[in-house]
């Protein structure tokens, strides 16, 4: 329930959905520094007054309800706990949170929802019960699920959650039919386009994306964010050796993996990527990349997220393979007609009710672009 106050302030009565909401707020903000870790946050409640919060903030480190625990010291003894995933039950990197629950004496916690974790699910809520601890479960679960929608699909299929982003005229182009792109949307979207790659473990383009920009691949925004490893697909192993991707330094120096074939055909190039050490993986015994084995490849080298940011051939390879979990289209108000390269580069259905279809659609205007944001059904 929410009401206004006067000057239309947005206030909202104290209940567990009001504390679960800080916490949330909390963990959104780490989304892209966690690696193969789930973004959670914390709250402990004392009284009526928050006496400590916390969020996990880097794999390997304090879990969200250790920092909240810490900063409530005393305090959280005999308080309610709000935590937007079930606290952990074993031992990994660091102690289990609901064994520091216990050992703190709150009375009360509040989960969002179950850890799918086969190592947690289940474990920590029972572990808590079992000590006195009354648990409460499922508070505003949709939206921790969908703040932790790639470590789901990560942690429960064992491949990367895939994002495709594109930018697109109103007419369904990436470019004009001379190939200048630059630039399909505006600053606000691009701005975008970089907290979207902060938020991802990986950037993916083809190799002819790299070829005609020369792009840097690294995340360029007002305040230093967290530019993700670059991931090329690369069939025969023609990328410039000038590549940016391929340097070190002030554009960027973070991992850079190259998908190609097994018959690639250029063994003196590989030598020379991997002495510039470029990591060369092999996944496909074809003339091109087998993409659902170099996912799973990514995904054993503890890449959980990968944002797709190639072109049209690259975008519609991932799509006919039904390999995306969502889709992020800008769309510009432009035309530039015939003879422009189209936003996604597969053969489609021959009917209409067979076309891919959007779910979960949001609308969100970005300067004078808009964003459209949904989840692609592949039913049948």
């Amino acid at each position: 329930m929410q009401w206004t106050a006067s000057g239309d302030v947005n206030l909202q009565p104290m209940s567990d959905e009001f504390y679960m909401a800080l916490a949330l707020d909390m963990a959104r903000h780490t989304q892209g520094q966690t690696g193969v870790n789930p973004v959670v946050g914390s709250v402990v409640v004392r009284e009526g007054a928050v006496v400590g919060m916390g969020a996990h903030l880097k794999r390997g480190e304090g879990h969200a309800e250790v920092h909240a625990l810490h900063m409530a010291g005393e305090r959280a003894a005999g308080s309610t706990v709000y935590v937007t995933l079930e606290p952990c039950s074993h031992y990994g990197a660091t102690p289990p949170c609901s064994k520091r629950l216990i050992e703190a004496g709150v009375s009360r916690v509040v989960v969002a929802f179950e850890d799918p974790n086969p190592q947690v699910s289940g474990r920590g809520i029972a572990m808590l019960r079992e000590a006195g601890i009354t648990v409460e479960t499922g508070v505003m679960e949709a939206e921790a699920r969908q703040l932790n929608r790639k470590f789901i699909k990560f942690i429960t299929t064992g491949l990367p959650f895939i994002t495709l982003k594109a930018a697109s005229t109103l007419d369904g182009k990436i470019a004009t039919r001379t190939g200048d792109s630059k630039w399909v949307t505006g600053d606000a979207a691009r701005q975008i386009v970089h907290t979207m790659r902060h938020q991802h473990a990986a950037i993916l383009v083809g190799v002819n994306t790299v070829i005609a920009d020369n792009p840097s691949l690294t995340t360029r925004l007002p305040v230093p964010g967290l530019s993700p490893i670059r991931i090329i697909v690369d069939s025969k192993l023609r990328i410039p050796e000038e590549a940016k991707v391929l340097q070190a330094g002030e554009e960027g120096d973070q991992d850079t993996i190259i998908l190609t074939t097994v018959d690639h055909g250029n063994p003196a190039k590989q030598q020379l990527l991997e002495a510039k050490g470029i990591r060369i993986i092999p996944c496909g015994e074809g003339e091109r990349v087998d993409l659902q084995a170099g996912l799973k490849q990514l995904a054993v080298s503890g890449i959980p997220s990968i944002l797709v940011e190639g072109g049209g051939a690259i975008s519609g390879s991932f799509l006919a393979e039904k390999m995306i979990d969502e889709v992020q289209l800008f769309l510009a108000p432009k035309l530039i007609g015939s003879g422009g390269k189209d936003s996604f580069g597969f053969i489609g259905p021959d009917m209409m009710n067979d076309a891919i279809t959007l779910s979960n659609l949001q609308v969100t205007p970005a300067g004078n672009d808009l964003l459209i944001t949904g989840t692609p059904s592949w039913e049948g």
